[in-house]
């Protein structure tokens, strides 16, 4: 395997990592701003907690990313923030415009397909799922990934494990001597 092979493969599971991380905390800064007013925003409104926006809205984005910074459940957060941004970007930007530049609702956009793939491909190495998950999980979640990533693994896997080695044949049988030690078989 070449350098860069490896590199790449000890390198992924933390850049999703990473890549999580920062998500989460953009998304944690939306729902600060709603809810604490921190920072402060000059088209701010007052937080309603029994309102659309910025109520459930807010509250979603702070609790969500800050569970998705953290790495916790990061599967069923993303997969509930991903339908939050497309119901937000069809109820807040679509009527606007049919193109989202025109529209606002790029960041929603993005959004969205981020979490979605956070909900397919995990919080990576660095997050607390990681931590709690037991440690067989890993060790196939890692053989798989880098069987996956590889290009050329299946040029180096053996027949059998490909499945286009011959069953092997058993053993052959040799007759067992009859009793006395005469063996029946081989006579004359």
């Amino acid at each position: 395997m070449s350098d860069f092979a490896q590199y790449r493969l000890a390198w992924e599971p933390r850049l999703l990592s990473i890549v999580r991380i920062m998500t989460g905390l953009l998304f944690l800064e939306h729902g600060l701003a709603k809810i604490l007013d921190f920072p402060h925003q000059p088209t701010h409104h007052a937080f309603v907690l029994f309102s659309l926006n910025p109520g459930l809205q807010g509250s979603l984005e702070l609790v969500g990313g800050a569970l998705l910074a953290l790495g916790l459940f990061t599967r069923p957060v993303a997969f509930v923030l991903s339908g939050d941004m497309a119901v937000a970007y069809f109820m807040a930007h679509a009527p606007k415009s049919f193109f989202p530049l025109l529209n606002g609702g790029e960041l929603a956009i993005v959004y969205c397909f981020i979490f979605l793939y956070f909900w397919l491909a995990g919080g990576g190495v660095w997050s607390l799922d990681w931590l709690r998950a037991p440690m067989q999980a890993h060790v196939g979640e890692i053989a798989r990934e880098q069987i996956a990533s590889d290009l050329w693994a299946v040029s180096r896997v053996p027949e059998a494990a490909q499945g286009r080695a011959r069953p092997a044949r058993p053993p052959a049988r040799t007759p067992e001597p009859a009793e006395g030690g005469f063996d029946r078989t081989n006579r004359r």
